[in-house]
């Protein structure tokens, strides 16, 4: 345990995710002489393995570390009141402080979940040159070059994708399935059994039509550029109940200017050639079928009750239906797997040559079996992902693939980062912009989240859905209250 004593919460999120980026495994805890939130400190002084004092003012900021018998001070002058000076100088500080302590540096500095393409987009837009960004986010943020490369790059490809996108009366729809086979070990979305819930369905895909006839005013006065069916597990859902739903936006959204209809498939076992069929037919043009692993001890391990054959069967199943833009899905940092595992799961998806191939660093989410059931499964080793990058990255450029677009979560292993390969013209528009917030997305169903954007980048407002599926169910008509209220309240209806 870290035991951290800080003299304000100004900046607790920031030493937080500092201290959490250099030791993932540490549990922390933190008090606050002035802090809104109290936390409990677990019995046993015993457990502290290091005390930081810190102590952050208007023109400086005091630190001291003490490990055993060994006691670190630091000390750095900062700009007085310049919130951002001070918290750029403190994530500096901890970082020299830790990087020296551990022997290790992050790829990504000081920044911790934080959308490095939308600040040097801005930086772009603004007319800033490509080494001008670089030298200032290497200075400010202590960035690697070789992310900062990878993060120019895919900045000017995301900027030249959306130039041909609708921005100003372009939006998005996402529709949220939350239902899946098994909830696997590391998940934290909201998602519930597909099993339990298949008699409430039919019910579920009438409350999401009918919260969708919420958004038709607003779609009469813009642009739809992508639809993006997620989850869970959207082909969890019967074809007859994929067919309702996909047909009643068909026949009441306008879709002249829709570029891209994706539906995560992602479970094979959740597949069939009939479900297959009908998004074919009713104009899908993009699907996730997402092995993660092609390791069958770890997809076990996982709770994905589905084998490597099915993850292949099912590609080829697809193919044969006509899909010619499916993505896989793969997670690198997984329990019990190493780079020759990552190596074994790359050359087999190669095979297959999908059009897209996205890459994530497994992320320890609060919410997920892993991290909620810690005694049970703290036996399970895992392995670091540097060398998972770069295998992907090359296998991504074997098969004709360019990175187009990237982000960061909290906790992410590695300090790495989640990103995106496609073939050109097979990039998923959708990613982007659900990054970027470039358009406002409106989201329907069980623990879908709405974001309003005004201009390109102005972000307005969230309008959250209840997660649970039952009070979803119940509550259906305020979702609706909500979204109109929103709409309303910006002139956007």
């Amino acid at each position: 345990m870290i035991e951290i004593c800080l003299n304000t919460d100004e900046f607790e999120y920031d030493v937080r995710a500092m201290v959490k980026a250099f030791y993932p495994e540490e549990f922390l805890y933190v008090q606050c002489k002035e802090s809104k939130v109290q936390s409990q400190k677990p019995p046993g002084d015993e457990c502290v393995k290091m005390h930081m004092n810190l102590d952050v003012k208007d023109e400086e900021i005091d630190l001291r570390l003490q490990q055993g018998e060994e006691i670190t001070c630091e000390k750095a002058h900062t700009v007085k009141g310049d919130r951002s000076q001070r918290k750029n100088d403190l994530k500096r500080l901890l970082y020299h402080v830790f990087s020296m302590k551990t022997g290790r540096t992050l790829p990504w500095g000081t920044l911790t979940g934080i959308r490095p393409t939308k600040m040097i987009m801005k930086d772009l837009e603004d007319g800033k040159e490509p080494s001008m960004i670089m030298q200032e986010m290497k200075e400010k943020y202590l960035v690697s070059d070789e992310k900062l490369m990878e993060g120019v790059e895919i900045a000017g490809r995301e900027r030249e994708i959306l130039k041909k996108l609708p921005e100003q009366d372009g939006y998005s729809l996402y529709v949220h399935i939350p239902f899946c086979p098994t909830t696997c070990l590391y998940c934290s979305f909201t998602s519930f059994s597909a099993k339990r819930w298949k008699d409430a369905m039919d019910d579920y895909v009438d409350a999401v039509i009918k919260e969708l006839s919420v958004i038709l005013p607003y779609d009469r006065k813009k642009k739809l550029t992508t639809v993006y069916f997620g989850g869970g597990t959207p082909t969890t859902l019967s074809s007859a109940q994929l067919r309702r739903l996909i047909q009643y936006i068909k026949e009441q959204f306008d879709l002249s200017d829709l570029l891209e209809f994706t539906v995560e498939a992602g479970r094979p076992d959740s597949i069939t050639k009939e479900k297959l069929q009908v998004l074919k037919e009713l104009g899908v043009t993009r699907i996730s079928i997402n092995p993660q692993t092609m390791k069958e001890e770890t997809l076990h391990i996982l709770g994905r009750n589905h084998t490597v054959n099915d993850v292949v069967n099912a590609f080829h199943l697809a193919r044969q239906c006509g899909f010619d833009n499916i993505n896989m899905d793969i997670i690198l940092g997984l329990p019990m797997e190493d780079s020759k595992d990552n190596q074994m799961t790359l050359q087999e998806i190669q095979k297959l040559h999908p059009d897209n191939l996205t890459v994530h660093c497994l992320a320890r989410k609060h919410n997920a079996r892993l991290n909620l059931e810690k005694e049970k499964y703290k036996d399970l080793t895992f392995a670091d992902v540097t060398e998972g990058m770069e295998l992907s990255s090359q296998a991504a450029k074997d098969m004709g693939m360019v990175p187009y677009y990237m982000y960061r979560q909290k906790n992410i292993a590695g300090n790495q980062e989640n990103i995106g390969y496609a073939r050109e013209n097979k990039f998923g528009i959708y990613n982007i912009l659900i990054m970027e917030e470039r358009q406002s997305i409106l989201a329907v169903g069980a623990g879908a989240i709405t974001k309003l954007v005004g201009k390109p980048g102005e972000f307005l407002e969230r309008v959250e859905n209840v997660k649970d599926v039952a009070t979803y169910l119940e509550r259906v008509d305020e979702m609706m209250e909500r979204k109109k209220r929103a709409f309303e309240s910006y002139g956007l209806i």
